[in-house]
C-alpha cells in the first residue's frame, strides 16, 4: 500500500524521494511516466527527473486503479482517459473514507 503523501512545502521532488513514497523501485516510477501521459516530470539540465506534487497526485491515482483496484494498466489508461474527473471523484472519496475508517478504529481501540 502506499505510503501517505508527505506534507511538505516542495515545489520537485526526485525521483528517489517519489519512489521511497509508494515503496517503489525508481524503475517503476520510469516506466509509469512513459506508460501514462498525465505525469509529466520536469528535468534539470543534467536530466534529472523532477516531480510536481500535480506528478505525485497523478501518481496516487494511478496507485489507486492498479495496486488497490486491480486494474491492468491498459484498463487504468483507458479508465483515466474516457473518464478523469469522476475517476478523481471517486479516489478522493475512498481517501476520505478510508480516514474515517481509521479514525472509528482509533474510537474503537480507545473504549
Amino acid at each position: 500500500m502506499a505510503k501517505e503523501q508527505r506534507k511538505t512545502e516542495k515545489l520537485f521532488y526526485s525521483i528517489g524521494e517519489v519512489a521511497a513514497m509508494f515503496n517503489v523501485n525508481t524503475s517503476l516510477i520510469r516506466y509509469w511516466e512513459n506508460e501514462f501521459d498525465i505525469i509529466k516530470p520536469k528535468k534539470n539540465k543534467k536530466g534529472n527527473r523532477l516531480f510536481t506534487p500535480k506528478d505525485i497526485e497523478n501518481f496516487h491515482l494511478i496507485w489507486h486503479l492498479v495496486k488497490e483496484r486491480g486494474m491492468t494498466l491498459s484498463g487504468a489508461k483507458k479508465k483515466l482517459k474516457d473518464n478523469r474527473n469522476e475517476t478523481e471523484h471517486n479516489f478522493e472519496l475512498v481517501k476520505k473514507l478510508s480516514e474515517i475508517k481509521g479514525m472509528l478504529n482509533e474510537i474503537k481501540n480507545e473504549l
